[in-house]
C-alpha cells in the first residue's frame, strides 16, 4: 500500500517537472498517467485493508478438528 503511495507520488511528480518535453512523445502524460494509476491502487488497497473485519481472539468460537 504505502509502495503504490510513494511510487504514484514519485510518478507524477517526475511526470510533471523532471521529464523533458517533447513534441513526438507522450512520455510525459503517460508517466503522470501511471502515477495517477499507483495513488488510486494504493487508495484502493488501502480501503480494502482498513474495511475488513478484525479476527476473532475468541478461543471458544473456533473449530476443533478432533473426531
Amino acid at each position: 500500500m504505502i509502495m503504490f503511495f510513494g511510487t504514484g507520488i514519485l510518478g507524477i511528480i517526475v511526470g510533471l517537472y523532471v521529464a523533458q518535453p517533447s513534441v513526438t512523445s507522450y512520455t510525459r502524460l503517460l508517466i503522470t498517467f501511471l502515477g495517477v494509476i499507483n495513488l488510486s491502487l494504493g487508495a484502493f488497497f488501502g480501503w480494502i485493508f482498513l474495511t475488513q473485519p478484525p479476527e476473532s481472539d475468541d478461543k471458544r468460537k473456533k473449530k476443533r478438528n478432533d473426531h
